[in-house]
């Protein structure tokens, strides 16, 4: 169970240094759905970056490893319970 919540918090992390990235580059940010949209949030991030440098940004990596372990680790605490 405690690596779900670390891997949840990591991910907490990423997605607000993700919208910080956003904001820095003028995009809305919808802060009362942000839990909705943070997905397409962090996809814009990933297309943002991709036009600027050439490559995808790092927090966009951070954020997907992340949220997949703790959904990973959820997953086999139940069926291992």
């Amino acid at each position: 169970m405690s690596l779900v919540l670390m891997f949840a918090f990591v991910s907490v992390v990423f997605s607000m240094l993700i919208v910080r990235e956003l904001q820095k580059r003028k995009v809305k940010i919808n802060f009362f759905f942000l839990k909705l949209y943070l997905p397409k949030y962090a996809h814009q991030y990933k297309e943002i970056t991709l036009k600027e440098t050439g490559k995808v940004g790092p927090l966009f990596f951070g954020w997907l490893v992340s949220i997949n372990a703790a959904w990973v680790f959820a997953i086999l605490g139940l069926v291992l319970r």
